[in-house]
């Protein structure tokens, strides 16, 4: 038996601090893809449902944005159009930018070396002055546009992932990013000091130390530090093509997280803030992890183990609209979203629910695989089994996802609350495991359609809605016991609301 006890006056202050960056942001696929209709639906339901304040995409200053355009004799000039009906959107639904400052206009660009199905241009700008003008000119704009004090709240990180060839076409990178770094911001401080501008956006948490290092010594300003982790092993692929395997440790994702905060608190600037732009199990769009059952229990135990190290995270992604390899070929293909191309909710998305609807205040829980809180009107405990799945060394992700994976059962969970308040409370209690909230292993039982008819496609939604599985009076004198039965990866959210 699994014992998670919990008081509800023992109140852990600073994690109930720490906490609110685990939904800080959200990564989209690129700028384009978020003027569509239902990609900013879904992007209203992760926001109301799952909480999380800002978005980051790519190719901001990619050329079907249009936003960067040369005369003749080579003058630039600039069209905002497409990136105020983008920003005018996501504002009005609560949801402020974490700008990604990407990639190169082709007209300003050194070469055509560029990455995905949409082709973004990845080489260094022909000018820096010109580039620094762009940036100058757009922090101009939006500053015009929303507001000194609203741009404050927003986050500027230059470049994506600038240690990785296949991002930023230069043999000298870090020296080559330090220059693009410094143009930018440059630009962004010379339209308010106060603005925040970060980086190196790095995969596999390079380059922070030699960085920070860096912009000390050349007296660059620098605000924050962004970098990005994904817990498989193998080398990024743009197609999704590569396989790789899950790490077969609980730590991975939140281990790098650690080491990361703890290379900023050995720098010459250990109070910079750490903001992990890009998480997930894996970072292949084409990789069936993203929509199995047991990615719910990932998030949360990467999220438990990390959140007191990190001042933000960001999942990649909230939709699985989403073209770097292309749209998607088929209903479920392993995209990175929390949400299918129709929106239907991927078992992760429950993960991000539950933490949501968690409290303000943490309570103080030994439990590895739990949090407890409380709010005005009640107490919410969320737990889960976190079992890592049985791959053998060669069995890819690719291969081991794609089947019908039953979950063993695991030692029941017994929850004991002491210090309510006496009196009648509504239980309820919500649930995210094999079978239950399982959208990808019921459309296995359809038979993986490429296409879902209108009724299948509803009987998904309504199956895996995220119903209580349970909801009841109950009548507490001060302490309350609750025992569940649970299968491998199971996530549970209960919760107790006064009368």
């Amino acid at each position: 038996m699994r014992l998670i006890q919990v008081n509800a006056n023992q109140v852990d202050r600073e994690s109930s601090d720490r906490f609110q960056g685990c939904n800080l942001c959200v990564g989209g696929g690129r700028a384009y893809e978020t003027l569509l209709n239902e990609n900013q639906r879904q992007l209203r339901t992760v926001h109301e449902e799952c909480g999380f304040r800002y978005l980051r995409f790519h190719g901001l200053f990619h050329d079907d944005m249009g936003v960067y355009q040369e005369t003749r004799e080579g003058t630039p000039f600039y069209n905002w159009q497409y990136i105020d009906l983008l920003y005018d959107t996501m504002l009005r639904l609560g949801v402020r930018p974490f700008v990604e400052l990407s990639f190169t206009p082709s007209k300003l660009a050194s070469g055509n070396k560029t990455i995905f199905f949409w082709r973004g241009n990845v080489t260094m700008p022909k000018s820096l002055e010109k580039w620094e003008d762009l940036i100058r000119a757009f922090t101009q704009h939006v500053t015009e546009r929303y507001g000194q004090e609203e741009v404050k709240k927003w986050f500027f990180e230059v470049w994506n992932e600038p240690n990785l060839y296949g991002f930023f076409a230069s043999d000298t990178p870090f020296e080559d990013y330090l220059r693009l770094y410094e143009a930018s911001a440059r630009a962004i401080k010379s339209v308010c000091p106060q603005y925040r501008v970060g980086g190196p956006a790095t995969a596999g948490c390079a380059w922070v130390p030699e960085f920070i290092r860096a912009c000390a010594n050349a007296h660059l300003p620098l605000d924050f530090i962004t970098t990005h982790t994904y817990g498989v092993e193998g080398f990024v692929d743009e197609f999704g093509e590569n396989l790789q395997r899950l790490i077969p440790d609980e730590t991975s994702v939140s281990g790098d997280m650690r080491r990361v905060r703890q290379q900023i608190d050995q720098s010459c600037m250990p109070q910079l803030p750490l903001y992990f732009t890009e998480w997930s199990s894996s970072y292949s769009s084409r990789d069936n992890a993203h929509d199995s059952y047991h990615e719910a229990a990932f998030v949360l135990t990467r999220i438990k183990d990390a959140f007191r190290y990190v001042d933000g995270m960001s999942y990649w992604t909230f939709s699985d609209i989403f073209e770097e390899a292309g749209p998607g070929p088929a209903p479920f293909h392993g995209g990175f979203g929390l949400m299918n191309v129709k929106g239907l909710k991927k078992p992760a998305f429950f993960a991000y629910q539950f933490l949501h609807r968690l409290g303000d205040s943490l309570l103080s829980c030994d439990d590895r695989h739990s949090l407890c809180a409380r709010d005005g009107c009640g107490v919410q405990v969320l737990f889960w089994d976190y079992t890592i799945p049985q791959q053998s060394e060669a069995e890819a992700n690719q291969h081991y996802f794609v089947r019908d994976l039953p979950a063993k059962p695991v030692s029941d969970a017994c929850i004991q609350v002491e210090g309510l308040e006496p009196g009648t409370y509504l239980l309820e209690l919500f649930g995210v495991g094999y079978r239950m909230n399982d959208v990808y292993t019921l459309y296995h039982d359809l038979g993986c359609p490429a296409d879902l008819t209108p009724v299948q496609e509803q009987y998904l939604r309504e199956s895996c809605e995220g119903a209580p599985l349970l909801r009841q009076a109950v009548k507490i004198d001060g302490t309350f016991s609750f025992q569940r039965e649970m299968h491998e990866n199971d996530v549970y959210f209960l919760k107790l609301t006064k009368f």
